[in-house]
């Protein structure tokens, strides 16, 4: 069975749920890059159409490795990518932004040559750059689409405020935030502003890192070089409080006979008055299959009423530095 397909907005028609790729190339401890490859294929015939990457995940090598997949596959595959995040080989911490109109340009263009493609479908500001005023930002990506280089256009983390000053110079398709019955902050101001304008949301890290399926219950017992032990939500205390709040979702899906992740998953597809594309991401088909379980798990109002105090216990911030998140800036 395929997934049910969706409009992003003024934008594409995609699966219902996308597919986070970022894993395969790095941040989550060793990848074997052929069961990725077996699982990017398996997912296109699930019907998932949107598959995720950005240009730092990996310093680029994540959207090499997806070319040959896209390539082949170019009329079927929605591709997402981002710039607009910094790094340094000789600093893995570091985190650096940068929106001004020479740079959109150069980055998109260097994503274009990784990707081996002549169009990006979706093209997201991945982070805001504070020093640049988001008009610019924006207006520098209009012309890539103007200039048949780019198809839709996307924000990361922004708060409402920014999406509608990003709209009124280009149509903005989808915005792509943390989002999951753990973190909620996109509901202050992004998700109204995107109802408002018709604005897709797509969540990243809907399963709260591999947290909400149960798979870890203590970040720090995760291997070295897993950047998920420097979560404050994921270590020492936070984390044995966190583990605690996952029982409404265990019981949710006693009921159902789901998954954990099955239930954070339909939990935002359940989200109503907007396009909700959750993008999980997964390295293994078993795994892709039990998400996408979750688009032909429907909760009642019961469930919903169980799951909805849990983001208001959680202890401790979803990033080490939220300087660089919409929630500081609300």
């Amino acid at each position: 069975m395929t997934v049910r397909r969706v409009q992003l907005g003024s934008g594409p028609v995609v699966g219902a749920q996308g597919l986070g790729c970022m894993g395969m190339s790095e941040f989550y401890g060793p990848t074997d890059q052929d069961e990725a490859r077996r699982t990017l294929e398996h997912a296109l015939a699930r019907g998932v159409t949107m598959f995720d990457t950005a240009d730092i995940y990996g310093m680029g090598a994540n959207e090499e490795f997806l070319s040959p997949f896209v390539r082949a596959n170019r009329e079927q595959v929605v591709l997402a990518t981002k710039f607009g995040l910094i790094r340094k080989a000789d600093d893995p911490r570091y985190r650096g932004f940068r929106g001004d109109a020479a740079y959109v340009r150069s980055a998109a263009e260097a994503s274009l040559r990784r990707l081996g493609v002549d169009e990006i479908d979706l093209y997201y500001m991945h982070r805001r750059d504070l020093s640049v005023p988001i008009e610019e930002t924006v207006g520098a990506m209009a012309e890539l689409v103007a200039e048949g280089k780019v198809r839709h256009l996307g924000l990361s983390e922004v708060t409402g405020d920014e999406i509608r000053a990003a709209h009124a110079v280009h149509p903005i398709a989808a915005v792509q935030s943390e989002w999951s019955v753990f973190n909620r902050d996109v509901e202050r101001t992004a998700v109204p502003a995107a109802k408002e304008l018709g604005v897709a949301l797509v969540p990243y890290s809907p399963l709260g890192r591999g947290f909400l399926t149960g798979a870890f219950a203590n970040a720090e017992k995760l291997p070295e070089g897993d950047f998920r032990r420097d979560f404050p939500q994921f270590s020492g205390e936070n984390a044995a409080r966190n583990a605690e709040l996952l029982q409404p979702l265990r019981e949710v899906a006693q009921r159902h006979d789901a998954t954990l992740a099955q239930v954070a998953l339909a939990w935002l597809h359940a989200q109503q008055g907007l396009a909700v594309v959750p993008i999980p991401g997964t390295r293994r088909r078993t795994r892709l299959d039990e998400n996408l379980g979750a688009t032909d798990l429907t909760l009642t109002e019961a469930d919903l009423v169980a799951l909805e105090p849990i983001a208001a216990q959680v202890e401790g911030t979803r990033y080490p530095d939220m300087t660089f998140t919409a929630a500081a800036r609300e």
